[in-house]
């Protein structure tokens, strides 16, 4: 199965993500924007309305998507708004893109939960959308952390 996520900075993500028990492969790429094919020069524009995101594909006996958005919620600041960290720009946004109605009610589900936990102060302000067509990166940010030993 496939899950898409945006949470900022694609490295740090796909990282984490590619280490989870169950997670058969990630992806790091641009999803949700207006231009076809874009570059990271372009994408880091701010003008293409791309997010950094990672694609994922995961084994549903081995984790849930439940387990997989517990991981993406508990590892970025879904209250910030184009914003992770020093990294500022749409490119960076949380963001959820569905492949399906099951992912979305799951997806709305999660986040009404972590909404009435009170685990954050601020507002969530992540979009959950349908996926459009995920384009992959460059090869240079493919496993970005494991190739340059972080």
């Amino acid at each position: 199965m496939k899950a898409t996520f945006g949470a900022g900075c694609f490295w740090h993500v796909e990282d984490l993500l590619s280490k989870t028990k169950g997670v058969t492969s990630t992806a790091v790429g641009y999803i949700g924007g207006q231009l076809p094919n874009p570059t990271y020069d372009e994408v880091c524009t701010d003008k293409t309305g791309h997010a950094e995101a990672v694609e994922v594909e995961f084994n549903p006996d081995e984790i849930s998507y439940e387990s997989l958005l517990d991981v993406f919620w508990h590892n970025h600041n879904p209250t910030t708004l184009n914003q992770q960290g020093p990294d500022v720009g749409n490119q960076y946004r949380s963001a959820i893109f569905y492949h399906d109605e099951t992912q979305k009610e799951i997806a709305e589900k999660s986040k009404q939960s972590l909404e009435k936990s009170n685990s954050f102060t601020d507002p969530i302000v992540t979009q959950i959308v349908p996926a459009p067509v995920f384009y992959k990166a460059e090869e240079y940010h493919q496993k970005y952390f494991k190739k340059n030993g972080f």
